[in-house]
């Protein structure tokens, strides 16, 4: 695999910004994600933190791929739900500011049936959010992991066409119980980016363990080669277990292993 094809999280490799996009130069990738929760904070959000940003990335040559803001509730709790969808509309206009295209977020529980009053709040609310990203230029795109493929489908399916895309997290989806090479072809051109991370599988669904790309239960030569069938054009993002000087080292291995795939 081509390295211009893989991003990284800034906050994985570093905890302070500027170093974290030099040290993404430096490891040769030309994508980049932020962290509204864990990376980024109101200075570096505010008009100024944001033009600055965009110069380091015309520094170093890097692309700002997606802003990943992962909240603990989705988009069919009524708990709070009016603030949380506030601060998605928000961060969308952020991430379309540092020229990124997505918005990364789980979309929470998604009802069996459409004549449930939970589905039909869900799709009220993700109609309203996805008109929203059609006006100020970035998309949510929704974890396919914890939700199954199945009825991330079916969710992105009865929204407006441009709502909703979706991001295929390999080792999530390996934790859940589900395939992700059949994932591929549930969702076919829904999956606006890829995420290659790996794990081990507990005994129930939705327990598990992080490992490093290639040693978990992922096949990631399949998953890569479904994506290519389907013609994916995408970026392909990775993820260090260990942050730091660790998440360097680690994200070193992870790409010379894709680059012998």
């Amino acid at each position: 695999m081509e390295t211009v094809r893989i991003s990284i999280g800034i906050d994985s490799i570093a905890t302070d910004l500027r170093a974290g996009l030099t040290a993404a130069r430096r490891l040769g990738v030309r994508g980049v994600e932020f962290d509204a929760r864990h990376g980024l904070g109101a200075d570096e959000l505010s008009q100024t933190g944001i033009r600055q940003i965009r110069k380091w990335l015309l520094d170093e040559g890097l692309v700002a791929v997606a802003l990943r803001f992962r909240t603990r509730r989705g988009y069919a709790d009524p708990d709070a739900l009016d603030a949380r969808v506030e601060a998605t509309k928000r961060l969308m206009q952020s991430a379309h500011g540092l020229g990124a295209p997505l918005l990364l977020n789980h979309i929470g529980d998604i009802a069996p049936t459409s004549d449930a009053a939970e589905w039909q709040l869900l799709i009220d609310v993700l109609s309203d959010i996805g008109a929203w990203g059609q006006r100020v230029g970035t998309m949510l795109a929704a974890e396919a992991g914890r939700s199954s493929p199945e009825d991330l489908a079916r969710v992105i399916e009865s929204l407006p066409a441009g709502s909703l895309a979706c991001d295929l997290v390999t080792g999530a989806l390996a934790v859940h119980g589900h395939d992700p090479v059949q994932s591929v072809a549930t969702l076919g051109t829904h999956v606006a980016t890829v995420h290659l991370t790996d794990a081990i599988a507990g005994a129930f669904a939705g327990r598990g363990r992080a490992v490093k790309l290639g040693t978990g239960h992922v096949e990631v030569p399949a998953v890569l080669a479904a994506l290519e069938e389907r013609s994916y054009r995408g970026w392909f993002g990775i993820e260090s277990i260990n942050h730091g000087t660790d998440g360097v080292s680690e994200a070193t291995e992870t790409i010379d292993f894709l680059r012998r795939l």
